[in-house]
């Protein structure tokens, strides 16, 4: 046992009855979940992992699938292909930085999830029938309404990234595609370290936007730097040069979060 106490194993249990709530024979869900929700720079990605239930019986995910933060970055990048092959179907959705700016991060979230379900690779005829979410606030819905046609059952469950197995392997395949994306853009601008900090508000992080700016990968519209901008001073444009700024001032804190992440602009990292 650990200093923080026993590691929990998700199950698919909350999935098995999701699918025998939905009527008997088979049934698909989708459990969905988010990685960066609370980076300073970056996209939001978010995961989905289908199942498919046979008169409430799935078949069972790799061993060692847990929540994302609870998993070594080896451990989870060797998870991947596993679920790839034993889901009935992954993918993720993204939402740009810039998008994120200019919708808001519930919006671009949202959109993002829409994005990740639309991805899915389903068999020909097949359609989802019920989503599984990490929360108490069911923001999806009335955006699958507002599509029209067929809306998927969206089911709540709060610590699901820890308990539902399809939302711990869609944590799993969110961090690691994001993870490659933040190291990849480290090499087009290593002097933020996003290799090592993935675009979350590190000291060193933030030191560096204070000498540099923010980049066109920073979410401008959130507290960047290490001090809060004076009032009415007007968020920086984008620059690379090595010249000192200012940083814009942090948007006032969500409520009625669906994805359990770090708030905008703290600077929480993502434990590894």
């Amino acid at each position: 046992m650990s200093p923080a106490g026993p590691v929990l194993v998700p199950t698919l249990e909350v999935e098995s009855a999701l699918a025998a709530a939905c009527g008997p024979g088979e049934r698909i869900v989708v459990g969905i979940d988010e990685v960066g929700r609370g980076a300073l720079a970056g996209p939001v990605t978010l995961g989905a992992c289908a199942v498919r239930a046979v008169d409430g019986e799935i078949a069972p995910l790799p061993a060692g699938v847990r929540d994302s933060k609870r998993l070594s970055a080896r451990r989870r990048e060797a998870l991947v292909e596993p679920i790839r092959e034993s889901a009935l179907a992954v993918a993720t959705g993204w939402a740009s930085a810039a998008e994120i700016d200019e919708a808001g991060i519930m919006t671009a979230l949202t959109r993002a999830a829409l994005r990740a379900l639309d991805a899915l690779e389903l068999p020909d005829g097949a359609r989802i029938d019920a989503i599984l979410l990490d929360g108490d606030a069911d923001v999806l819905t009335p955006a699958l309404v507002s599509r029209g046609g067929h809306v998927p059952r969206v089911a709540l469950q709060v610590s699901a990234d820890r308990d539902c197995a399809s939302v711990a392997a869609a944590s799993v395949v969110a961090k690691v595609a994001r993870d490659a994306h933040m190291v990849a853009l480290d090499e087009e601008l290593p002097a933020y370290g996003w290799a090592g900090n993935k675009g979350y508000g590190s000291a060193a992080h933030r030191e560096a936007i204070d000498a540099l700016g923010a980049s066109d990968h920073h979410r401008r519209s959130w507290r960047l730097g290490s001090a809060p901008a004076p009032t009415g001073v007007p968020a920086p444009a984008p620059v690379r040069a090595s010249v000192r700024v200012q940083a814009p001032v942090r948007q006032a804190p969500l409520t009625g979060v669906l994805w359990d992440d770090p708030d905008p602009g703290t600077g929480v990292e993502e434990r590894e």
